[in-house]
Formats: structure tokens, sequence, C-alpha cells
């Protein structure tokens, strides 16, 4: 094992881990609050109440990176990520889910920016697609085996307990944490944060970025948030099935990430693979409904969710390539504000739609949002590929 892979593999191990964790509870919170007499509303909101939490900390956590150092940041989300989880599994009512949600909403913001802040300063920039996809490919093992594990875990277990119990994993991961993940050191330059925002927002594709961020969280957070409803009440299948065909979209989303990571390498204009991408996936989301039964939706899932994992894959190259040493975890916050900005106003937005509309009309409506972010970022494309009046004349 070379150099580079041996001081990789603690950030990927501690990313399965903390993953895993997070998988439990998007399968198992969702059908605990409808256990606790709570509707899809709530459950929107319950998501939401996490995505913004950490949408509106990942920035703060990303310059608090480049401050204190990666592992520093990493090791105190992993501490809050765990205490939040025992949090939600003890909770025996509705009300208290939303504060913990948001304790939990504190620890994923610090956990995504530490985690790709601390991979981009180790790997070369002709490499980050393919390192970009192993660390993915960590997320989607995590997102494989917690579903699975619980599902099995059902078949003796609460759903109370299989989600307290989910804590442990939050242990294995604090111990890879501080054990492998290189201190670093950070920057020692002042607390303003506008400078390092300024120098990143002012470059010519972060608008494209940002909006085809946007989009790309919107979809996912939707369906994400009400695939394990989706399947109980459009599907009817019974929870370990929906257990089975949230881990299957996994395994196809995790096979996709290292194939993904060395196209994202080798392409050139990264925006029409994003922007393409994006599209093709939402129209995806808007077929779901439409089927019936335990394959036909689970193959849908399968065939479509690595378009999907590629777009995140190049996005997530695109805000590398915005940093600077200097502000690589700033660049890192911007991205994870964006992804749980869309991630919690998607199922906020289209929850009420689909408690009224039903599947069909929501997911129809979520996935129309997904293409006109996918237009806007075109546009946007568009836009940024024309000279400056400047550099016309220069030519």
């Amino acid at each position: 094992m070379t150099p580079a892979r041996k001081s990789t593999l603690p950030i990927y191990l501690s990313a399965g881990c903390i993953f895993m964790a997070l998988a439990v509870r998007s399968f198992i919170l969702p059908l605990r609050v409808d256990q606790l007499g709570g509707d899809k509303v709530v459950v929107g909101v319950l998501f939401s109440v996490g995505t913004v939490t950490g949408a509106g900390l990942s920035l703060p956590a990303g310059f608090l990176a480049d401050r204190v150092g990666k592992r520093a940041l990493l090791i105190g989300a992993i501490v809050v990520g765990g205490i939040s989880q025992l949090g939600l599994g003890l909770a025996g009512s509705v009300p208290p889910l939303f504060p913990w949600q948001a304790v939990a909403g504190m620890g994923a913001a610090g956990a995504q920016a530490a985690l790709m802040s601390a991979l981009v300063d180790i790997v070369p920039r002709s490499r980050l697609g393919r390192a970009m996809g192993w660390l993915t490919l960590a997320f989607q093992l995590g997102f494989l085996a917690g579903p699975a594990a619980a599902g099995v875990a059902l078949q003796w277990l609460s759903l109370q307990e299989v989600l307290t119990a989910a804590t442990a994993l939050f242990g294995v991961a604090l111990v890879l944490a501080a054990v492998g993940v290189r201190a670093g050191r950070g920057t020692g330059a002042g607390w303003n944060i506008a400078g390092p925002l300024r120098e990143i927002a002012r470059r010519r594709a972060f608008l494209v970025a940002a909006a085809a961020m946007l989009g790309a969280t919107v979809v996912w957070g939707t369906l994400q948030a009400y695939l394990p409803l989706f399947g109980k009440e459009h599907l009817r299948l019974p929870e370990t099935q929906i257990g089975y065909m949230i881990a299957i979209q996994a395994v196809a989303n995790g096979l996709a990430r290292i194939p993904g990571g060395l196209l994202v390498d080798r392409v050139r204009r990264r925006g029409l693979l994003v922007i393409g991408g994006l599209a093709a996936y939402s129209v995806s989301l808007a077929l779901l409904p439409h089927l019936d039964g335990f394959w036909p939706a689970t193959a849908l899932l399968a065939l479509t969710v690595p378009i999907l994992a590629t777009v995140y894959l190049a996005l997530g190259v695109v805000f590398g390539d915005l940093s600077t040493p200097e502000t690589r975890g700033v660049a890192m916050g911007v991205y994870g504000t964006v992804l749980y900005l869309g991630l919690g106003f998607g199922p906020a937005a289209f929850g009420p739609v689909i408690e009224r509309g039903g599947y069909v009309v929501g997911f129809t409506a979520c996935a129309v949002a997904g293409v006109a972010l996918a237009v806007a970022a075109a546009a946007l494309q568009s836009e940024r590929l024309r000279p400056r009046r400047g550099e016309a004349a220069a030519a």
C-alpha cells in the first residue's frame, strides 16, 4: 500500500462508519415518526430541520477546519453526531426528535467539511475525481450496510432499539479519526470569513456549480426522505423489503463511484456532464411512481442512480478546484451549504404536495424543479463560455 493510500484509508473508513449510522437514521426515522403518529409533513419538516442546520453551519465549519485543522473538526463532529443519534433513539414522542435532529445537522455539517477538505489536502488534482470516488464509495457502502443491517435487525429489535444501537458506529469512527487521520495544522490566518468566501464566489464556475448542486440535492433529498414511505404506501412492501430496496440502490450507487471518478478525471467539459446527468435523473424520478412492485421500482433506482453519482463526483471536483490550500475548508463548507439547502428544501417543499396529491404529483413536481435548475445551470454555463468584451477585444 502506497503512503498516499495509507493516509487516505482512515478518512474512507471513518466516512463509511459515519454514513452507515446516518443511513440507519434515514431508514428508521420516517418509520419511527409514523409509529409515533406523525404524518408526511412532519417527516419532511423533521428532515429539513437537520439539513437546514447543516446548511447554516457548513460554511462556519469549513472555515473552522481551515483555522484549527481538519482532524480536530472531524473528531468534534463525530462526538456531536453520536450524541444526537443517541438522543433520537431514546426519544419517546415526536417533539423531542426536532431538537435532536438539529444537533445531528451540526455534526453532519462538520463531518462533511472535514472529510472532504482533508482528502483534497493530500490528493493530487489529477487524481481528485478518483479520490472523491473512493470517498463517496465509502459513503455508499455505509448507505448499503446501514439499511441492510437495520432491516435484518428489525426481525428481533424494535425501530427505537435499532436507531439507538447505531450510536456505536460513531464510536468506531471516533477511534479511526483520532488514530489514523493526519492532524495537520490550521492556517493561522485571521478570523474574517468574508475574504476567503469572496475569493471562491468570484470564480466563474461557481454559479454554474451552485445551481447544479442545488438541483441535484433537491431531487435526491426529496426521493430519499420519502422513499421508505413510498415503499410502504405506494409499493406496499414490508419493512424488510424496503431496507433491501434502499440497500440495492446503494450498491448501484457505490459501484458507479470508481468508474465515475475516472470519467470525471478524463472529461474536460464537466459542466455538460453535470447538466445532462441532472436532467436525466430528474426525469427518472417522475417515472418512479408509475411503477408497481419491488423489482420494477428497484431496477429503475439501480439503473439511474449512477447518473447522479457521477454528477456529485464532478461537482465535488469543481468545488475542490475553486479552492486554494488556505481556503479549502471554506470551499467544502460552501459545497456543504448548498448540499444541505437542497436536501432540506426538497422534502419541506414537496412533502405537502405528496401529502395532498400523492406520489405521482409530488415526484413529478420535484422532477420539474430539477430540470428547471439544470436549465438554469446550462444558461449560466453558456454565459460563462461567452468571452467578455475585454477578452474579445484582446483576441
